[in-house]
């Protein structure tokens, strides 16, 4: 088991099973551990305002948490805007950067 196994571990064991990503290649570790976890569903998105978007929407209408996984800093700062609107109505989400 490497830290990404047990990251989804942990997510899973806190009721977070869907995964909005859009990863990059310094995030394959994450990706591959994703693949041999069936419990865990993965979305890939194309843009990171997609998939923070779509975790908002997931959490907000499943009343659970939502993770996504985003490629680095400025991937962040391009879901920022949807992160904003999830804190301002209290969506339970988990972002993995």
């Amino acid at each position: 088991m490497n830290g990404a196994d047990a990251l989804i571990e942990t997510l899973l064991a806190n009721e977070v099973d869907a995964c909005f990503a859009n990863p990059g290649t310094s995030e394959m570790q994450f990706v591959a551990a994703l693949d041999r976890q069936p419990t865990m569903r993965p979305v890939l998105c194309l843009f990171e305002g997609v998939a923070t978007g779509a975790a908002d929407g997931f959490g907000r209408m499943a009343d659970r948490p939502a993770c996504t996984l985003l490629h680095l800093g400025p991937g962040y700062g391009n879901g920022l805007a949807n992160l904003h609107n999830a804190r301002r109505a209290y969506t339970p989400l988990v972002n993995v950067v």
